[in-house]
Order: structure tokens, then C-alpha cells, then sequence
């Protein structure tokens, strides 16, 4: 190991590290909804299929192809093989900036939602009021920047503590935090009046709703809640003892992961059918649907925040991999100290932020391509680079250096690797051909 660069100092800070970069806003804000719009239980079987079929190959490239440079995706595409390649190094860090910048904005509202659901705004359960502050407080440049730069500055003070004392100390106290509230509201709201017809939804598969749409956004969800082609997996896996079991590893990782987003349904979902609300209600039902259930709910002034907090926390420890992504590429490439690549990082992304909080007010009328900033960046990262950026690593993994990558999986033979054809066969050819679909789809 490079021990300059610091490194994971247990197999459960790894795992642990590595679950909170793939546990989100997507499995907890997004999972519900997209499992609400596509039939339910016939939708969360076709995304547990892809999950542990492309999800967890794709992931299993990433930890080896990170372990097997100890670097940046930079300097691990460049030090493996580079040339061409190394661009996709490049890739990964833009897409960690870009993506961080307008991550952080709606990290910063689950900030503020944690702060406004403990004062006056549980008070009415209109949606249409609720639906009005959700827009006036978005549409307010001085709150949107300033819970902005908030919840960049709560990222920054664990990245700069470095691999162990930072990242690693953090996720082991954020992580089971985050399952300790999770299963305390999933008990509250599975318990909630009529919450046993949100849970037949959620459990009871329909097949005749499966059809392409279905797949689509099976595929997509499963790709994009496992943190997948940014390289911030891969990054994590750069500090990773070769002594830890990598195919082990990425299936703890893709089982919490998976297990997040299911709590999550148990949660949202009991919870809007027991007061009657859409459970396809998009993005507003966790902004403006929710904080409506919370303002009826037994208990709800206290589990309403408890919620948004849950999701504070889901959404930095995503946050912590992104931002450690582009500073493992200036303290790799560019020699800086861990100190001053986090404050610089900080600094660019904070700056390239500012007009993603505007977007909803100031900005609002200023577009790109019928697009305003916040969604142009959203489009850029979440349906050109991060496929293509899946679609390489695939590639790269299982065509160009798929001896080295069998023989970092399996530690030079010192682990057993039993589904090392079918995993081959994954990387070669199945994920590519699903994450094009996922490519021209969004495209």
C-alpha cells in the first residue's frame, strides 16, 4: 500500500465507507416514488435481479480496478494501462464535481427541512401550502446558498480528517445511526392505520406490470443508488489492504445498499397510503407529500424531523465519497496536501454550485437547451457521464485488464472467486449492452 495516501485500517470501515457512498438521496428520496410509479412489487423484484446481477459486477471492477493502481481514477486508469484510457479517469473526476455541486443543493434542503419540521411547518397538512413554502424557500437565493455551502462544509470537515480519522471514524458512527432511525420510523409508519395497503403494494408483485419501462427504470435506479461509474468506488478501493476479500466486500456493500432502499420503502409507503396520498407522486413526495403525512401522523412533530435528519445523514455519506474523489486527484496529481486539495476542491464545487441553488428562484429563467442549471448539470451527470463512465469501467475490466483484475480479485489465488465466469461474462458483455440501454434511454 501507499501508506502516504492513508488507508482503510478495518475491513468494516471499508464496507461501511463504501455502503454510505452508495446510500443516498436515491434510495431514500428516490427508491419510494420510482417503486410507486412502476407497480411495486413487480418493480422491486426486477431491480433486486439487476442489482446483484450488473450492480454488484460493475462494483466488484471498480474495488479491484481502485485496489490494483492505489490511485485516483486519474492515475489508475493511467498507471493500468493509459493512454487513451486515461480519460476516463478524467471522466470520473468531472463527474464527482459536477455532481456534488448540485447534490449539495438538495443536501442542504434536507438540512433545512430538518430545521423547518422542527418549528411551524407540520402545523398544516395541506398540500398546497406545504407545496407553496416548498417553492418560496427554494426559490430564496439566501437560504439556498447558505444551506448550500452548509452541507458542502459538514462534507469538507470529515474528508480533510483524512482515510481513517475522517472517512472511516465517520461512517462508522453515521451508518449505524442511519439504520438505528430507519427501522424506528419503518416502525412507526408500518404501524400507521391503512399502512398495511402501502405494504401489500410494495410486497405484492403484479407481472402484468412489468413490461420495458419496468426494466428501464430498474436497471437505472439499480445503477445509479450503487454509486456506480464516478469513480467514487473506485477511489474507496484505493485504500483497501489486499489482505480484505474484495468479492466479499462488494456484496456487503451491494446487500446494505439494497437493504436501505427496501426500509425506505416500508417506510414512504405505508405512510402515504395510510392518509391517502400518490405513491407515484415524483421528487414532491418527499418535500411536500411527506411533511403532509408527518402533520397527521401520531407522534409526527417528533418522527418528521427525526425523518429529514435520516436523510441528512444518507445524503452525507455520499457527499464524503464524491468530495474524496476529487481530493485523492489533487493529492495524487497535483501534490497537495490532504489540507489544501479539500479546501480547494471545497471552494470549486461550492462556487460551481451557487447557480444550481439559484436555478429555482434568481436563475429560474435562465435555461440551457430548455434546461435550467440545476437540470442541465443533473443531464450531464446522470445520463451522459456516469453511463459512460460505467460502460468503460465494464470494458476496461473485463476486455483490457481482466488478468490483472482476476488476480487482484483473488489475491493472486489467495481467495476463491467461484463466479469468476459468470462474472466475466457480466463485465464483457451484459453490463455494457444494459448501460448503453441506460445511456440511450436517458439520451
Amino acid at each position: 500500500m501507499n501508506a502516504g495516501r492513508g488507508e482503510f485500517a478495518t475491513r468494516l470501515g471499508f464496507i461501511l465507507a463504501a455502503a454510505g457512498s452508495a446510500i443516498g438521496l436515491g434510495n431514500i428520496w428516490k427508491f419510494p416514488y420510482v417503486a410507486g410509479q412502476n407497480g411495486g412489487g413487480a418493480f422491486v423484484i426486477v431491480y433486486l435481479i439487476m442489482v446483484f446481477s450488473i450492480g454488484l459486477s460493475v462494483m466488484l471492477a471498480e474495488f479491484a480496478i481502485g485496489r490494483a493502481a492505489q490511485r485516483n481514477p486519474v492515475g489508475a486508469f493511467a498507471k493500468l494501462k493509459g493512454g487513451a484510457w486515461t480519460g476516463v479517469g478524467y471522466l470520473g473526476v468531472a463527474a464527482g464535481f459536477i455532481i456534488l455541486s448540485f447534490y449539495a443543493v438538495v443536501g442542504g434542503w434536507t438540512l433545512a427541512y430538518t430545521v423547518h419540521t422542527m418549528g411551524t411547518l407540520l402545523e398544516t397538512s395541506d398540500p398546497k401550502t406545504l407545496g407553496a413554502f416548498f417553492g418560496e424557500f427554494t426559490a430564496d437565493p439566501g437560504s439556498s446558498v447558505f444551506y448550500h455551502g452548509l452541507f458542502l462544509a459538514m462534507t469538507m470537515a470529515i474528508v480533510i480528517g483524512g482515510v481513517e480519522k475522517g472517512i472511516e471514524r465517520a461512517s462508522k458512527f453515521l451508518m449505524p445511526v442511519l439504520l438505528v432511525l430507519l427501522v424506528a420510523l419503518c416502525l412507526r409508519a408500518v404501524t400507521l392505520p391503512g399502512g398495511g395497503a402501502g405494504i401489500a403494494f410494495f410486497l405484492t408483485p403484479d407481472f402484468s406490470k412489468i413490461d420495458i419501462d419496468t426494466i428501464n427504470a430498474a436497471l437505472g435506479q439499480a445503477f445509479f443508488s450503487l454509486s456506480l461509474g464516478m469513480g467514487a468506488l473506485l477511489t474507496y478501493g484505493s485504500y483497501l489492504s489486499r489482505q480484505v476479500h474484495l468479492t466479499t466486500a462488494a456484496l456487503w456493500v451491494t446487500s446494505l445498499d439494497t437493504s436501505i432502499a427496501l426500509l425506505a420503502g416500508f417506510l414512504v409507503l405505508p405512510a402515504v397510503f395510510a392518509f391517502g396520498y400518490d405513491p407515484a407522486a415524483g421528487p414532491g413526495l418527499t418535500f411536500i407529500t411527506l411533511p403532509a403525512v408527518f402533520a397527521q401522523m401520531p407522534g409526527g412533530a417528533f418522527f418528521g424531523p427525526l425523518f429529514f435528519g435520516l436523510l441528512s445523514i444518507a445524503a452525507l455519506t455520499s457527499a464524503v465519497s464524491l468530495l474524496e474523489t476529487a481530493v485523492a486527484y489533487f493529492v495524487d496529481n497535483r501534490g497537495l496536501s490532504r489540507r489544501k486539495a479539500t479546501a480547494w476542491a471545497g471552494i470549486i464545487i461550492f462556487a460551481l454550485g451557487i447557480p444550481s441553488a439559484l436555478s429555482f428562484g434568481a436563475l429560474s429563467g435562465q435555461t440551457v437547451a430548455g434546461r435550467t442549471f440545476f437540470d442541465l448539470m443533473d443531464y450531464l451527470a446522470s445520463n451522459v457521464m456516469l453511463p459512460l463512465g460505467g460502460i468503460a469501467i465494464s470494458v476496461f475490466a473485463g476486455w483490457t485488464i481482466m488478468d490483472r483484475i482476476i488476480d487482484e480479485i483473488t489475491a493472486d489465488g489467495a481467495h476463491g472467486f467461484p463466479a469468476r465466469t459468470i462474472w466475466i461474462w457480466i463485465c464483457r458483455i451484459a453490463a455494457p449492452l444494459a448501460i448503453t440501454w441506460i445511456l440511450v434511454s436517458g439520451l
